[in-house]
């Protein structure tokens, strides 16, 4: 659901394009004396060439992409549910610990034109196998702000989820990752998604960043459409894979319009008022 610039993207010539000159360039013109202050000339390009070079960009690093992994306990995949049937994947979403047990988060704008019942999750999702089971969504929560502005700030929601004729919760099925808000903007995380184009999730580990006041974003290749709601987990622990979900890709642009940066809200005092109201709904 998130929107993503695939191909095509064009970036300006850079100036420094000029440091190109060469030394056999500068050298005739020094020899081509007949014409008026070639030397003076040739002199001066010299010294600018030198500056210039001094003055360059690095040439930028080899972008990281994600990987693809075996997937994880409590991240999922969301689907559109008709009839009683999956249909195709097109965001994502993790459990997340509460005391119902019954509540995971995504982006609010994956789910914020669909009714409840046309949404399923489907935690550890890959190739086919739903080792977890189908949880189909009965309530969708969402930050007032985002109701009636949709305000990037706030993309942002929690799902209830239920699956039927199972009493027990999703939590007690595939544990839950913790909810953290007040976070620096600068925090090594884990993101995690699912492609539309993809039978299965990526990962990448990188230090996010900070993105105006509310926002931060996440620089990686591969997370293309499909990926909106992915958590960015913070604190991972080696042993389980469980970790700290300090935000969802969402906010600007739906999460960004290339496939190399992400962006999430920040997760704050509207976050915890939004836990606290999913929590009693639940």
């Amino acid at each position: 659901m998130r929107r993503v610039r695939r191909a095509g993207h064009r970036r300006p010539r850079p100036a420094w394009a000029l440091s190109a000159l060469t030394a056999p360039a500068v050298a005739a013109l020094l020899l081509a004396s007949q014409f008026h202050g070639a030397e003076r000339l040739a002199g001066r390009l010299v010294t600018a060439a030198s500056t210039i070079s001094r003055h360059a960009p690095q040439a930028p690093q080899t972008l990281v992409n994600a990987k693809q992994y075996a997937g994880s306990f409590a991240v999922g995949a969301l689907f559109r549910l008709t009839g009683g049937h999956l249909g195709k994947h097109f965001c994502t979403a993790s459990v997340v610990d509460s005391k119902p047990g019954d509540l995971a988060i995504t982006a609010a704008h994956c789910v914020s034109k669909l009714a409840p019942g046309e949404i399923a999750f489907v935690p550890g999702y890959h190739d086919g196998d739903e080792p977890y089971g189908v949880w189909t969504v009965s309530k969708v929560i969402v930050d007032s702000q985002w109701r009636r502005s949709a305000d990037p700030d706030h993309d942002f929601a929690f799902l209830v989820v239920r699956q039927p004729g199972n009493t027990g919760t999703i939590q007690h099925v595939t544990g839950g990752e913790q909810l953290g808000t007040g976070w620096a903007a600068r925090v090594r995380v884990n993101v995690i998604g699912y492609p539309d184009r993809l039978d299965g999730p990526i990962i990448c580990q990188r230090r996010t960043r900070p993105f105006g006041t509310h926002q931060m974003k996440f620089v990686c290749g591969g997370f293309t459409g499909g990926t909106s709601g992915g958590p960015f987990l913070a604190e991972v622990s080696v042993a389980t894979g469980d970790g700290t979900v300090i935000g969802v890709i969402g906010g600007y642009e739906q999460g960004g319009d290339l496939a190399s940066v992400s962006y999430s809200p920040r997760f704050g005092k509207a976050m915890r008022a939004l836990y606290h109201t999913a929590s009693s709904e639940g």
